[in-house]
Parts: C-alpha cells; sequence; structure tokens
C-alpha cells in the first residue's frame, strides 16, 4: 500500500496515546482496509493527524468507542477529518514525525 502523507501528528512518539475525542458528523464508508467506517454520530478517539503533502487530503487515525461499536472498538484505521467534529483536545503539545510503510499496511 503506498503512503498517504510523509508526515504525521502525533501525542507521544509511539502514537499510542490519544490527541482528541471526535464525533462523525456523516456516514463515511472505507475505501480499503487501511481506512474504517464511521457512522453519524458515532465517537472516536484520535491517535494521529496526517500532515498532507499540497493537493492531498487531510486523513486521522483513530479508533471507534462506545457500547453501541463494540464489534469495532480497538480497530485502529484512517477516516477523513471533514467527516468528523473534534469535541475535546486531551493532548495540546504533539509530535511531528515521519510516516513510515508499516503505518498504512493492512492484509
Amino acid at each position: 500500500m503506498e503512503k498517504l502523507a510523509e508526515r504525521k501528528v502525533c501525542a507521544d512518539k509511539y502514537c499510542s496515546y490519544v490527541i482528541s475525542a471526535a464525533q462523525a458528523l456523516e456516514d463515511y464508508i472505507a475505501s480499503d482496509c487501511r481506512f474504517i467506517n464511521l457512522k453519524k454520530g458515532q465517537m472516536m478517539y484520535v491517535y494521529s493527524k496526517l500532515k498532507p503533502a499540497d493537493g492531498a487530503g487531510i486523513f486521522w487515525s483513530g479508533s471507534v468507542y462506545g457500547e453501541r461499536y463494540v464489534d469495532q472498538m480497538g480497530i485502529i484505521g484512517y477516516f477523513p477529518s471533514n467527516h468528523v467534529n473534534e469535541t475535546q483536545i486531551f493532548k495540546k503539545k504533539t509530535i511531528e514525525m515521519d510516516t513510515t510503510m508499516t503505518d498504512f499496511f493492512c492484509d
């Protein structure tokens, strides 16, 4: 799979801490295994934000949470940032770093 971006922003050097919480503004159907489906109103945790090259789309990675979505909890994937609204910022100071091929790996 090709990289979606060369740089990303995370809360820590491993991208294991949550940057923010967000709520889906509309449904989104994942285009491939790197992405996750979103349902309007669904809440999710954001773990990283890709830094796009000029003209590229902006994607964030995260996972859904909530009792209604137990079957999807723990699955981390990308989604378009314009499909969500950040509802709470947990980490204001972030770290910018290079992406790697493993950031975009799926089988």
